[in-house]
This record gives structure tokens, C-alpha cells and sequence, in this order.
């Protein structure tokens, strides 16, 4: 939390710059941030450039470049350069707020392992005031004089060793530890739940665009048919989209803008889930989408089919467009495989990880996509309550089942998955549904969460024992089982001494997860 700055040094319409508490910031105000600065607010850099160290949100060290129209992160750090920025998520809304209480929430949540803490104290509990109240009369009975007194000790030695503080601390105080550990590496945990589960995973299904790719596609090249040009293929086919929240839209519409062409707002706008979008456009009926949604509308053509095809097998994304119930072109859009993706399948597969993509796309855009990773299975042309049905079977089947995605049509699979994993570029209802976000959207952040949720079981589990062996050792101990052979009575200052050593040696174990190697 005291990673963001108290002020930020907010740009005057006159030019001048002034100090203001961060929460008198508001959206749309420009702010300059100066070299070793640290970022106000999420926002845009509108003028200026510099190296930002975005370590506390991705975990790699190496700064990053940032020039117009770029993203920065609340709480980073500016370099040697400086810029000026657009205030666009202040206050809650910005990310490091988001981690925070994310990272809270996790804390607070109970791993399904604590259930075992539970069954373990429900009868550790009654079986130890058993043991003091034999203690007890053990030494009345038999104990030298005082026997009363002696008798009282032993009791209260029994209880005050054997309080099971070391039991109730193994598990949250391990949880407590990973969530700070995983959000300094870039990865969230929604609750403790997600950080056990992780490491358990078997097979990992990936959504393909924003996930392997960059989520931002751009226009390669378009077709048209008689009578219509190229240009108002993209000119109509942008103007529908305009209505849109797909990252495909958006690419239209960037290429479209980048050809100075003037759009329309569009009426009469309908999605139609998994195959496209249609709408009106000055009195002409438009569709935009797969080949399924122009069969529906009746507009195929076998001519786009095969230039469709050809683009396809370079790995573009091709998106058809009818007008008035006719095939008027196709537009072509590829979409850069993420730097980091390569590097990343290769580790998870040395993990063992079973690898599928999970995609709408058409299947020969995927199939080119997946070899170029190394990815075998390929589930392509999948709608999105589809992608759901491929999880439940797959867990069906017996594996553990993460997903990875970032979409709203990734929403049903990433909620339907043993782990869902969602990348944090992508849209928030993703993030809502998933018990994993990877901050900046990174799938090595899915080889990091594994081995951070094994560490972290791994550290429960060794908690558990001191815990146990603590109790096995102590108990019989304070009862008087050493006083026939070596004269040994326990008092219960050192008792209590002995209680409190095996809550700080969980501690300190569990604070050993914050080195931990992932």
C-alpha cells in the first residue's frame, strides 16, 4: 500500500504544474511525472518517454520503454526520463488498489488443506484435557507430596504446551506469506483456495487470441467483390463494429481510421454469439463475422472461401462482410504471438503440463498458430458455452484442469475449470471469474503460480509436522512421563516457553516462502 505516492504534480490549463494529494486527482488530468518519480495513477503517457520499472506488478526487473500512448501502472517507477500523462483509473479503480485488496481478500480465505488443521484439533482438543485430567490423577494418586500440588502442575503444564496455537497458525500464516509473494511476481491469487489448487493442475487449456497472441490484431489486408471497393468493404465492416467489444473490432476499426475513412454509427446492432455481429448502416443491412454467420445470412462465396484459406494458413484471422445479404469481401488481421509465449510452453511443458488451445478461431489460423509453439492439441471453431462443455469433459475424463483466458467468452470456461487463470489485459469479467490473474498477461506467470502453490503446500505441510511434533514431544512431557526415570517435573513457565517457541518456528518457516524460487 505504500507503494503509491502521496501527491502527484497535476499540469494547469496555464502550463503550470502543482502538487495535489493523490486524492484530489481526477480522471482526464494531466500529470508530469519527473525521473525516480513513481507513477501517480493508471493512465496514458501523452508526451515525453523514459524507462519504467514495472517490477512490483510483473516481477521482472528490466525497465520498460514508454512513449505516447502507452500504459503506465500506478506505484512503478520512472527512470532517467520524463512524460507527461493521462489520469484515466484513480483511487480504487487502479490496479495497485486492485492487487491490494485481492491480495487481502486471499489472506482472509481458507485453503481446503485448513480443513485437515480442523479435523486434527477437533479431536486434538478433547484428547489433551483427557490427558490433563489423568495427569491429574496420576499424581494424586501416586505422585510424591504435595500430590495435589504436583498434580495441578502437571495438569496446567499439559494444557498450556499443548494449546494449539503452532496448529491454527501452520495454514493462513503460509497463505498469508505466498499471496504478498505471488502479487510482487505478478500473480494474484483470488483465495486460498486457487493457490492450492494450482500445483495440482495436470492440463492447462489456452484461450488463443489475448492469451498466446497480443490481443491486439491488425489489419494485413482486405478483399472485395464486385460492386463494392476495398475501401467500403472496411468502411462498413468498421462501422458495425464500432458496436463491439471484440479485440477484433478494434482492429477494423484502427484500420480502417488509418485509411482516413469516415464511419457511421450503426443501428439495429445484434451479437450473435460465436459467429459475428450484425447491424444496419445508412438503410443497408451489414454483417461482419465467420463463415457460420454468412451461411446464415445466405451471403457464402466460394472465391472468399479460398482467398479466406490462403490468409489462414500464415496464420491471419479473417473476418467475412455482407452487405444486403451478399458477400462483399473479407478483411485479413493478424495478431503478433506474445515475445514471452514461446519461452513460456516450453516451461510449462518441462512441468509435465498437458497443453490444448481453446479457440473460436478458424482452424487452420490456430493450427499455424499452435505450431508455431509447439501446442499438439488444438480445439478450434469452438463457441464460447462450448469451450465450457470441452472443460467439464476434459475434467470428466480425470485431469486437473486450469484455463487460461481473457475474454467475456472465456468467462464460462475460466469459472467451469478446476483453476481459472485469467490475463490481466484482458476484460474484468474474465478476472472476476477466474482464481488466478496473471498482471500483465505474461503466461510464464502460470509457470511462477505453480511453483509458488507447491512451495507453499509444501511449507503447510512442514508447519503441520513442527506443530505435531511439538505436541507429541511436549505433551507427554508436562503429563510427567520422565519423572519415575530421570526426577523431570515440567514447569509451566517452560511450558508456556516451549508453547510459544512452536508458534514462532511456524512463523519464521512460513516467512521462508518469501525466498522461495519460482
Amino acid at each position: 500500500m505504500r507503494l503509491a505516492p502521496a501527491t502527484a504534480r497535476r499540469v494547469g490549463s496555464g502550463g503550470a504544474d502543482e502538487d495535489v494529494p493523490l486524492e484530489h486527482v481526477n480522471v482526464g488530468d494531466q500529470l508530469r511525472v519527473r525521473p525516480g518519480e513513481r507513477v501517480p495513477v493508471d493512465g496514458v503517457v501523452v508526451s515525453g518517454e523514459s524507462g519504467v520499472d514495472e517490477s512490483m506488478v510483473t516481477g521482472e526487473s528490466v525497465p520498460v520503454h514508454k512513449q505516447q500512448g502507452d500504459r503506465v501502472v500506478g506505484g512503478t517507477v520512472n527512470g532517467a526520463g520524463g512524460f507527461v500523462m493521462r489520469a484515466e483509473r484513480v483511487g480504487a479503480d487502479t490496479l495497485l488498489a486492485r492487487i491490494v485488496q485481492t491480495v487481502a481478500t486471499a489472506q482472509r480465505s481458507r485453503a481446503p488443506v485448513q480443513r485437515l488443521a480442523d479435523r486434527v484439533s477437533a479431536v486434538f482438543v478433547p484428547a489433551v484435557m483427557v490427558v490433563a485430567v489423568l495427569a491429574f490423577a496420576a499424581w494424586a494418586v501416586a505422585g510424591p507430596e504435595p500430590r495435589i500440588a504436583h498434580g495441578f502442575v502437571a495438569a496446567v503444564a499439559v494444557l498450556i504446551i499443548a494449546c494449539p496455537c503452532a496448529l491454527g497458525l501452520a495454514t493462513p500464516m503460509s497463505i498469508m506469506v505466498a499471496s504478498g509473494k505471488g502479487a510482487t511476481s505478478g500473480v494474484l491469487f483470488r483465495n486460498a483456495e486457487a493457490i492450492e489448487l494450482a500445483g495440482q493442475m495436470d492440463t492447462l487449456v489456452v484461450d488463443k487470441t489475448g492469451t498466446l497472441t497480443q490481443g491486439r490484431p491488425e489489419v494485413v489486408s482486405v478483399s472485395s467483390l464486385e460492386p463494392y471497393s476495398k475501401n467500403e468493404v472496411l468502411q462498413f465492416g468498421a462501422s458495425v463494429e464500432r458496436a463491439s467489444e471484440h479485440p477484433l473490432a478494434g482492429a477494423i476499426i484502427r484500420g480502417a481510421e488509418a485509411q482516413g475513412l469516415s464511419l457511421v454509427v450503426p443501428s439495429h446492432f445484434v451479437s450473435i454469439t460465436g459467429q459475428g455481429v450484425t447491424a444496419e448502416i445508412g438503410g443497408r443491412s451489414v454483417g461482419v463475422g465467420n463463415a457460420e454467420l454468412m451461411q446464415r445470412l445466405g451471403a457464402s462465396d466460394a472465391h472468399l472461401t479460398q482467398a479466406a484459406d490462403e490468409r489462414r494458413r500464415n496464420g491471419d484471422t479473417v473476418v467475412f462482410v455482407a452487405i444486403d445479404g451478399r458477400a462483399a469481401g473479407l478483411i485479413a488481421m493478424a495478431d503478433p504471438i506474445k515475445t514471452t509465449a514461446a519461452e513460456a510452453i516450453r516451461a510449462l511443458h518441462a512441468e509435465g503440463l498437458k497443453l490444448v488451445m481453446l479457440t473460436g478461431d478458424n482452424r487452420t489460423t490456430a493450427e499455424a498458430v499452435a505450431r508455431q509453439l509447439g501446442i499438439d492439441d488444438v480445439r478450434a471453431e469452438v463457441s464460447p458455452s462450448e469451450k465450457a462443455a470441452v472443460i467439464r469433459a476434459l475434467k470428466g475424463a480425470g485431469a486437473r484442469v486450469a484455463m487460461a483466458g481473457d475474454g467475456i467468452n472465456d468467462a464460462p470456461a475460466l469459472a467451469t475449470a478446476d483453476v481459472g487463470i485469467a490475463m490481466g489485459s484482458g476484460t474484468d469479467i474474465a478476472m472476476e471469474s477466474a482464481g488466478v490473474t496473471l498482471v500483465k498477461g505474461d503466461l510464464r506467470g502460470i509457470v511462477r503460480a505453480r511453483r509458488l502453490s507447491r512451495a507453499t503446500m509444501s511449507n503447510i505441510r512442514q508447519n503441520l509436522a513442527l506443530a505435531f511434533v511439538y505436541n507429541a514431544i511436549g505433551v507427554p512431557i508436562a503429563a510427567g512421563v520422565l519423572y519415575p526415570a530421570l526426577g523431570l517435573v515440567l514447569s509451566p513457565m517452560i511450558a508456556a516457553a516451549a508453547m510459544s517457541l512452536s508458534s514462532v518456528s511456524v512463523i519464521v518457516n512460513a516467512l521462508r516462502l518469501r525466498h522461495a524460487r519460482i
